[in-house]
This record gives structure tokens, C-alpha cells and sequence, in this order.
């Protein structure tokens, strides 16, 4: 399955995201696109499109992840949005998916994102 991964730049994602992504199960057993892995511009609305999946990590506000979500939705691609527990998130994303996870750190992450690929069966 192919996998977006939308997330704010308001935090060290390359740590606290792509790292733990890049060493996990999820990485293994899918296509994962990480839209900032690389310095070079790439059209994700494209990438977007051509998804199977999208995961948000929605902890931080951010304008890019909302038009991410808005194109996935209007694609018609499922939207699994993830934060981490303590955070204020926005209402608007009641619109785009049903399923809004919190979490406590990265390994507890991975787990409610397994979880729900299972519940939903995308494993």
C-alpha cells in the first residue's frame, strides 16, 4: 500500500517522525512518502492522488497539512490523523476523517497506527 505521510514543520519531525517511520514495520511492509526526506520540491498533490492512504500528524497547526487533507479528501483517500495527547487540535478535521488518535510518544505511535490499519483492514 502507498502512504503519505502529512505532518507540520513546526517541530523536529526528522527525529520524532522519520526516523521512528523509516525503523518501523510500517516502513517495511508499505511504500511510505515522506513529502520533506529530501531538499528537492516534489508536486504532492500528485503524490497525494496516486495514494492509497494518507497518515497526519496533527499535533502542530499547520495551513500545508490542511490543503494535504483537503486534496486526499477530495480524492477521495482515506485521512488517519494522529496527535500527540495534551495538544489542542482543530475542529475542521471532523470534516476529513472520523479517525483522530491520540498518542503519547513514537513507539505508541506506531502502535495506534498498526491498530488502526488493522481495524480498518488495510493490513
Amino acid at each position: 500500500m502507498k502512504i503519505y505521510i502529512s505532518h507540520s514543520n513546526s517541530f523536529d519531525y526528522k527525529n520524532e517522525l522519520y526516523l521512528p517511520i523509516r525503523n518501523s514495520a510500517l516502513n517495511t511492509q508499505h511504500s511510505v512518502f515522506l513529502p520533506h526526506e529530501t531538499d528537492t520540491f516534489i508536486n504532492t498533490k500528485d503524490i497525494i492522488k496516486n495514494s492509497d492512504l494518507v497518515i497526519a500528524e496533527v499535533s502542530y497547526p499547520a495551513t500545508g497539512v490542511g490543503i494535504e487533507l483537503g486534496w486526499a479528501d477530495s480524492f477521495g483517500i482515506p485521512i488517519l490523523c494522529f496527535y500527540r495527547e495534551g495538544t489542542k487540535i482543530s475542529g475542521s478535521l471532523n470534516v476529513v476523517t472520523k479517525v483522530i488518535v491520540p498518542y503519547q510518544n513514537s513507539e505508541d505511535l506506531f502502535t495506534k497506527i498498526q491498530s488502526q490499519l488493522f481495524t480498518l483492514n488495510f493490513l
